[in-house]
């Protein structure tokens, strides 16, 4: 999977929902815990009451750390608050644990885990994990970065409909109810986020930047930590560099492309999908181009999964799977990007949905780039890097000079599983497939 691990080892803590004495209800959430690409909603099994917050917001803990406490009744949360050790101040660093009660809740993993056997008097173990959802009991659902914004432009999110996953508030609603222009960065295509630079109080001194969600981007003589997504990017861009990859550049001439994304269009059709379905109409007469290195040998995958590069409006990237593209019609196709897209913006999308790709595509064409390279995705054979198609004067085999859009296409390969005349033939025939026939993607 590009750029990211499919596996967590650890979660940061974004917002306790509950706080030390609240009454919490069977499966209602007491928490929200940042993983690796997803904001994720920490349900309570059992009702009771949250005693303590043994790891406060802004800190971070391993899988399976106890993170808080909670009884059974409200005159335990004296006897457990005087026992439970005192929690940190809100630096990345486990709490430790604790002495008689059983944990509120541990970081998620990706699957909910099962409740611990409880003790004769210790209350029962609480570990759950759910993704945010109007759940009926009245709380308002709201990413953390909505919630920040409405305490800073003073908006009350009761009072907003949420425009996300399941009436989820977004930071975008939020600066729309207070009559602001939205300017949400592009989760889409491989697009970046836009920064916009804010003038500061002091004199008209250019202020640091920021997305509209407030994720500041700092500004000259500034340091700012990576976040847990941006943390495992990092993680596996390292790793890429132990793959001994190659790469294969083609042209390709995109006029009768053009012309059918035209038709298309208007239903709904992006040139992601067409992009993504052409790559994996390809790939199904090319499976070495689909199949990975493992540790037993070249794995080739049942399906073909294609993981499209994009990047968060708060930092990182993560690659959305459009699951058996080569089987799925083209307009299917375009509203599955859409609701993944949608989603990837919320961090709401499911493991499966990010960490199943078997061929990665990346598209900085929107931009105006004329070629670059894509960097390896652990645990894939191939990435596609596709630039921007543009008028080009090009000579014909007659000696005839006529004028072509164009675009150039990257291909990078690990060459333990795919060698060069795999990668190349490859590429032709995705060529052919654009240039000559791009009418039978939507068949």
């Amino acid at each position: 999977m590009p750029a990211l691990s499919s596996t967590m080892t650890e979660g940061k803590i974004v917002e306790w929902l509950k706080q030390p004495g609240d009454k919490v209800e069977r499966g209602e959430s007491v928490l929200v815990v940042e993983s690796d690409k997803a904001d994720m909603d920490v349900e309570s099994f059992n009702e009771g009451f949250l005693a303590a917050v043994l790891m406060p917001a802004g800190g971070t803990a391993p899988v399976g750390e106890t993170i808080g406490l909670i009884v059974e009744t409200q005159a335990e949360i004296a006897e457990v608050q005087a026992k439970a050790p005192a929690a940190p101040a809100a630096a990345p660093t486990s709490a430790a644990p604790a002495p008689a009660p059983a944990p509120v809740a541990s970081a998620p993993a990706p699957a909910p885990a099962a409740p611990a056997p409880a003790a004769p008097v210790a209350p029962v173990p609480v570990v759950a994990v759910a993704a945010p959802s109007g759940n009926g009991n009245g709380r308002v659902v709201a990413s953390p970065r909505a919630r920040k914004l409405a305490q800073q432009l003073g908006v009350a999110l009761e009072a907003l409909r949420g425009s996300g996953p399941h009436g989820r508030i977004q930071a975008e609603d939020v600066l729309a109810a207070t009559g602001q222009p939205v300017s949400v960065p592009r989760v889409a295509e491989g697009s970046g986020p836009a920064v916009a630079v804010a003038a500061a109080g002091n004199g008209g001194a250019p202020a640091a930047a920021a997305s509209p969600a407030g994720q500041a981007f700092g500004r000259p003589g500034d340091t700012v930590a990576f976040n847990t997504l941006q943390q495992a990017v990092n993680r596996n861009m390292v790793a890429s560099l132990q793959v001994p990859a190659f790469r294969v550049g083609y042209t390709i001439n995109t006029d009768k492309l053009d012309a059918f994304y035209k038709q298309v269009k208007a239903k709904g059709v992006t040139m992601t999908a067409l992009l993504a379905k052409a790559a994996a109409v390809t790939l199904a007469r090319h499976p070495q181009v689909n199949a990975a290195t493992t540790e037993a040998g070249m794995a080739y995958p049942a399906s073909i999964n294609v993981a499209i590069a994009v990047a968060m409006e708060d930092g990182g990237l993560i690659t959305p799977v459009l699951a058996a593209a080569d089987r799925t019609d083209l307009y299917s196709l375009s509203r599955s990007w859409a609701d993944l897209v949608e989603r990837a913006r919320a961090k709401q999308l499911k493991p499966e949905e990010y960490s199943t790709g078997t061929f990665t595509l990346s598209n900085l064409g929107m931009f105006g780039v004329d070629r670059f390279d894509a960097i390896l995705p652990p645990g894939t054979g191939a990435i596609l890097a596709v630039a921007a198609s543009r008028p080009t004067v090009v000579a014909g085999k007659d000696g005839s000079i006529s004028v072509k859009r164009q675009m150039q296409v990257n291909l990078t390969c690990d060459h333990r599983t795919i060698y060069g005349a795999h990668a190349a033939a490859f590429l032709k025939d995705l060529a052919l497939l654009i240039e000559t026939n791009p009418e039978s993607l939507a068949l």
